[in-house]
């Protein structure tokens, strides 16, 4: 991966992409749909990691928005676009892991039957969504942050399952909740990455212009 200074000045120079688009708009209505499909789901299984799965594909619809929105603009347009993403997806991590701790005190019954068969489905379109992705993992922190959303849905999904089969193995609620503080730590950990990213795209662009303004003197 090239640092970040490369990519501020390669990316800053590239016009938008159309293919880029299109995937982009694919992406956010399966994101979109699968946020609708696993809120209910989680409210009728009862469960946590269901919920922050749900979040979670709201949160990358939305974030899958502001990118189409962004795409195209200039460095420090979509830098500070992914500084709201990154903020974003702090505010969904300390979200769910506060609901997890709410949830171990008050106590849940989570379906496994229900938590597996759509972990099973989200699982297959977070799969599909980060093939199309796949080729635009790296470049600027606006696309760097898209994929790595899309690679902690996958790990998110797979840990369903996992819970899923914990819940049925144990009887207990543990697992559902131990597995939706995983998710939020995911989001915790890449909203970090992308921030930093967003921030040092920034402050390249900020020497960029100070220099091109000094040259003119």
């Amino acid at each position: 991966m090239p640092a970040c200074n490369d990519c501020a000045t390669e990316t800053a120079t590239q016009g938008p992409d159309p293919r880029f688009a299109r995937v982009l708009w694919a992406a956010l209505l399966a994101n979109a749909l699968m946020f609708g499909v696993e809120l209910t789901a989680s409210i009728i299984a009862d469960s946590v990691s269901l919920l922050a799965d749900a979040v979670d594909f709201f949160a990358d619809a939305t974030n899958y928005a502001i990118s189409l929105f962004v795409v195209g603009m200039g460095l420090a347009a979509r830098a500070r676009a992914s500084l709201v993403k990154g903020a974003t997806m702090a505010a969904f991590g300390c979200w769910i892991i506060g609901n997890a701790i709410w949830r171990a005190m008050t106590g849940s019954e989570p379906d496994a039957a229900i938590m597996g068969s759509i972990a099973i489905l989200a699982l297959a379109v977070n799969v599909a969504v980060a093939v199309m992705l796949y080729r635009y993992r790296q470049g600027d922190s606006n696309m760097r942050s898209i994929w790595l959303c899309s690679r902690n849905d996958a790990i998110g999904n797979i840990a369903v399952l996992l819970a899923a089969a914990g819940v049925f193995a144990s009887a207990s609620h543990w697992p559902d909740l131990l597995v939706a503080a995983l998710i939020a730590s995911l989001n915790l950990h890449a909203a970090v990455h992308v921030i930093r990213m967003a921030r040092s795209e920034l402050r390249a662009d900020n020497a960029r212009i100070a220099k091109r303004a000094t040259g003119r003197m």
